[in-house]
């Protein structure tokens, strides 16, 4: 090509490359006034949500129906342990609303109650854990953003201070009378119906959360005696009877009402709830 050819292509190069950069710099100029997408300030629990749908399975342990864990499998899994590191580096102060903070420390509570388990696999029960001057509840379970936290931190420091008493049929702390791990992850968007469901799906199980004894002289109810662990998370919104009436299958509800009907509670199973 000479050097006639070569300047007759010169300001067509130059006016492509004058078009690419006014075009980089209107795209720049948008992006500055677009807000970024809100799951840049939440965590990212998709890994979570596969594990559960891949190691959780309804089924019968101890003649209580429930949702088991195969503790001995998810141990191994490489995503569990990509997702502990994820919290590691994950700040939680990222957080801005009442929903993302209730969600993600009830997914929390829940990974951290799993990985203790499986950092001491296999075991009978989560209360194996600890020792004589330190419980399970009180040794570290795991780290979110460079912090160690506590089961017993991120329920009673954290999320019993959020004010939703629904939050104790959808924490699980590994056992058999605990309410069921839900196959799926907590998210703020769904959260609301998330809790109404385990509430409604843990007091439908007539060995752990709720059942009304008609045989014997005395009648009465029997409830998990997480209602009474934790009766006064209860007492804001009118008591234990008033608060679980709407969840409990239609059949009970008058019986709730009649105050003939005491209250009592359940055995707790401390048994692990897998395998």
């Amino acid at each position: 090509m000479d050097s006639t050819q070569s300047k007759q292509l010169m300001p067509r190069e130059y006016s492509r490359i004058t078009k690419f950069f006014k075009f980089y710099f209107i795209l720049t100029c948008i992006s500055l006034f677009i807000p970024g997408p809100t799951l840049a300030n939440t965590f990212d629990f998709s890994d979570w949500d596969v594990l559960l749908k891949k190691y959780v399975e309804p089924g019968l342990i101890d003649g209580v129906s429930l949702n088991t864990v195969d503790y001995g499998k998810l141990r191994l899994d490489p995503v569990f342990h990509k997702l502990d590191n994820k919290l590691r580096l994950f700040s939680p102060t990222k957080l801005k609303n009442h929903q993302d903070k209730l969600a993600f420390w009830i997914n929390v509570y829940n990974i951290f109650a799993v990985k203790i388990v499986t950092d001491n696999y296999p075991l009978k029960s989560i209360k194996d854990v600890g020792g004589l001057f330190k419980s399970v509840w009180k040794i570290k379970a795991g780290t979110v953003g460079g912090k160690k936290y506590t089961l017993d931190k991120i329920e009673h420091t954290i999320l019993r201070k959020m004010g939703d008493p629904r939050i104790h049929t959808a924490i699980v702390c590994a056992s058999i009378s605990c309410p069921d791990l839900s196959k799926k992850a907590y998210e703020s968007e769904k959260l609301n119906e998330q809790l109404d469901m385990q509430m409604s799906i843990f007091l439908a199980n007539p060995n752990k959360g709720m059942r009304v004894d008609n045989k014997q002289q005395l009648k009465r109810v029997l409830l998990s005696p997480i209602f009474d662990w934790f009766a006064d998370d209860f007492k804001s919104n009118g008591g234990v009877r008033k608060f679980i009436k709407p969840y409990v299958p239609t059949r009970y509800r008058h019986t709730l009402e009649n105050i003939r009907y005491p209250i009592s509670y359940m055995d707790y199973n401390w048994a692990i709830n897998g395998s």
